[in-house]
């Protein structure tokens, strides 16, 4: 089981989500933990060769409210997943 933080800039945007699409993000979280490479992730270049980048897309009927992109970085080494960026749509 690998551990999955939200990273300071990650953290400033999810406080301004609202409840459902935060809900949604933290089962984003809560999922990587137990599986840091999911199927439905997709990979993004990545320009550190001990760690990989990916992608999880949701849809607003799955947060309630915008679709939002949960990128994060996913490093091997240290079993930990950190969330980069939550992008929510306008």
């Amino acid at each position: 089981m690998s551990h999955a933080f939200y990273s300071d800039a990650a953290e400033k945007i999810r406080a301004e989500l609202t409840p459902g699409e935060r809900a949604a993000v933290e089962t984003v979280r809560r999922s990587l933990e137990d599986d840091p490479d999911p199927d439905h992730a997709r990979g993004l270049p990545d320009a550190d060769p001990g760690s990989e980048s990916y992608v999880v897309e949701l849809l607003p009927e799955q947060t309630g409210g915008r679709g939002i992109s949960v990128v994060y970085r996913y490093s091997q080494d240290l079993d930990a997943v950190l969330i980069l960026w939550l992008l929510a749509g306008g």
